[in-house]
């Protein structure tokens, strides 16, 4: 029998899931072995899945799990070193070159374990199955719209936190604006899941958008029009071929543009269309100031729609549900792809 072991999140400021316990339940019907972790910080509560008919393990015992079992969370192991014996279903940020990604697939390799990457979850045309990308877009431009407001007060942004919904957050951007002008704002990608959310928070909350996406930045550039917004919103990811939309120049360029909101959030890659910085940022500090005068900060959180953690697991869940049913076979579709994948890529180790 397939066995799904859901682990809990070990990454702080992570309380998603990908499987609600009405999902647990659709897959246990299914025929699939549902075990779930207990955790001290997951934003949907244990009850739900022990109703459901979960087993239910101790929080982080996911490393003596039987050797057939399937683990699946969304973010970052801890770094330890040790070889992953069993397959793994998460966001591993491994395929691109990125460093801490090369040390992950060596574990891999080590243990003869087996990554299929979230992000790489595709149906047969290439498209991924299901993504967090509204929530990060939607949590993205608050966070810049944060920076930007702090900025006004003549500081920079300070750590930020999880609301319990949607409607908490509006309310608390529309107090720290109080006053302000609106700045203007450029999405790029926005006609993406990402941009969407993106652009969507910015009319909450009465900001211009200019929406680009694959037409109007066809040309490769450059892009003087980035540097006449307050606010830059990128919402593509890093990949060969990805045109430079902020030069390491911007940083003295004369520009109106004073934060950056890279929602894609992969300064390490060599694609990164973003040159004027090269470290994510954190909860506790949000905002990178990569120039002074006038300022310009970088924010570049990569688990934002764990500001909203709720919402953007339930809606996630939905979506990948109906991959997670075929976990029966793991040498097709989806799941063929994926495994294919983490083969091409630990192969070049």
């Amino acid at each position: 029998m397939t066995h799904l072991w859901v682990r809990a999140e070990q990454r702080p400021n992570e309380e998603r899931v990908g499987l609600t316990p009405e999902g647990a339940a659709a897959l246990i019907k299914a025929g699939i072995r549902v075990t779930v972790e207990e955790s001290s910080v997951r934003a949907i509560g244990i009850d739900g899945y022990k109703a459901a008919g979960c087993e239910i393990a101790a929080e982080n015992l996911w490393p003596q799990a039987p050797a057939d079992a399937i683990i699946f969370g969304l973010k970052e192991l801890p770094e330890d070193g040790s070889p992953l014996t069993h397959r793994h279903i998460m966001f591993g940020h491994a395929f691109k070159g990125q460093p801490a990604g090369q040390v992950l697939l060596k574990r891999f390799k080590a243990g003869g374990g087996t990554l299929y990457d979230l992000e790489y979850l595709v149906d047969e045309t290439g498209r991924r199955v299901a993504a967090f990308g509204y929530w990060a877009g939607y949590a993205g431009a608050a966070v810049s719209l944060k920076c930007w407001a702090a900025q006004q007060r003549g500081s920079i942004a300070g750590p930020v936190h999880k609301y319990p919904g949607k409607a908490a957050l509006l309310a608390d951007l529309t107090q720290e604006i109080a006053g302000m002008t609106p700045p203007r704002a450029i999405v790029i990608g926005a006609n993406g899941r990402v941009g969407t959310g993106a652009a969507d928070l910015c009319a909450a909350m009465g900001v211009a958008v200019t929406k680009w996406d694959m037409a109007e930045t066809a040309s490769g550039g450059p892009f003087p029009e980035v540097l006449q917004h307050e606010i830059f919103l990128n919402c593509i990811l890093a990949r060969p071929g990805c045109p430079v939309f902020v030069p390491a120049s911007a940083k003295t360029d004369a520009r109106k543009l004073t934060v950056i909101g890279d929602i894609a959030c992969d300064p390490t890659s060599d694609f990164s269309p973003i040159k004027v910085y090269d470290r994510v940022t954190e909860w506790d500090a949000p905002a990178l100031r990569v120039h002074d005068v006038p300022p310009l900060d970088v924010t570049a959180i990569d688990n934002l729609p764990s500001l909203l953690p709720v919402e953007s697991s339930e809606d996630y869940a939905a979506q990948l549900l109906a991959s997670l049913v075929t976990l029966t076979d793991l040498t097709a579709g989806v799941w063929g792809r994926a495994a294919a994948e983490y083969a091409r890529h630990s192969a070049n180790l």
